[in-house]
């Protein structure tokens, strides 16, 4: 696939891209259709940090660990309402709405996510994440902070994009969960509400699944116009990014080491276009 080759115009120092997606379009096994750049160069990945977070939470609910409906937060907020950022904690960890009124997106309500998973299990946050998600997932590069779960928990993954490409498989095709626990956290959780997605603004409404940003009807986003509607995600500050498309059957990941910013905004959603052209290219079947 040459889609990723747009990859060396990104005014970056250094970069790596990947697209993995369902072998001939069905579900099943997932194979990798195209990289660029370093493969194995360790980036920080800043808020990307809150898929392997969510991933995470959700394995201890399978578990029977915690459950969604669990009282976490401000009164009448919940493990849930943590997840989906409506639970009226502000970026500060100050309270500045009631639960399930606005979409506020909050690094302290997933540091309160790692520490109540860290009571419940009685396994320091990291640990959890390292048992659940990266060993299984061969995730080999990523680095974690041990020593603060905000951290961990929020925003202070470094790894590879080998490793991200590892958790872009799993999202794609999961293993670790099932199918309908992931429909369940990548559909739109107390819908209808506004918000601001940092760095690009307020949109209204300012959909989110737990712990997974929904693309939906967002306009302007980061993905890209051909993206559908259903695709899922995040990014990160650091200047990386992972989504997945399940109606084109691909997911598609990028790190680098400029911060996000206007440069971003204009290079991500022209490259997740031209992946998604690639793949419908590539096989009439996978088209969303």
């Amino acid at each position: 696939m040459d889609a990723t080759e747009t990859l060396k115009d990104w005014p970056v120092h250094s970069a790596g891209a990947f697209v993995v997606a369902r072998r001939d379009g069905t579900e099943g096994e997932v194979e990798l259709v195209g990289s660029s750049g370093s493969m194995e160069l360790v980036f920080e990945w800043a808020s990307v940090t809150k898929l392997c977070t969510a991933l995470a939470i959700l394995v201890s609910v399978e578990e029977g660990t915690l459950r969604l409906d669990d009282p976490l937060g401000p009164p009448g907020s919940t493990v849930a309402h943590l997840l989906a950022h409506a639970s009226g904690i502000g970026p500060d960890g100050r309270v500045l709405a009631p639960p399930g009124r606005r979409r506020i997106y909050s690094n302290a309500g997933f540091s309160l996510l790692g520490s109540y998973l860290e009571a419940r299990s009685q396994i320091r946050f990291s640990g959890y994440l390292k048992e659940a998600v990266l060993d299984p997932l061969c995730m080999d590069r990523v680095e974690a902070p041990s020593n603060s779960t905000a951290e961990a928990a929020a925003y202070g993954l470094r790894g590879s994009t080998a490793d991200l490409m590892a958790l872009g498989r799993e999202l794609l095709e999961p293993t670790l969960i099932s199918r309908e626990t992931l429909a369940v956290a990548t559909t739109v959780a107390f819908g209808g509400l506004d918000g601001v997605l940092p760095g690009i603004g307020l949109l209204r409404p300012c959909d989110w699944g737990l712990g997974f940003e929904l693309k939906d009807m967002k306009v302007p986003h980061w993905t890209g116009a051909t993206n559908s509607a259903a695709t899922f995600g995040h990014f990160g500050q650091a200047g990386g990014f992972l989504w997945v498309d399940p109606e084109a059957g691909v997911s598609c990941g990028a790190l680098s080491d400029r911060t996000f910013g206007p440069w971003a905004l204009a290079a991500w959603p022209s490259f997740a276009d031209d992946v998604i052209d690639a793949i419908r290219r590539r096989s009439p079947a996978t088209g969303g």
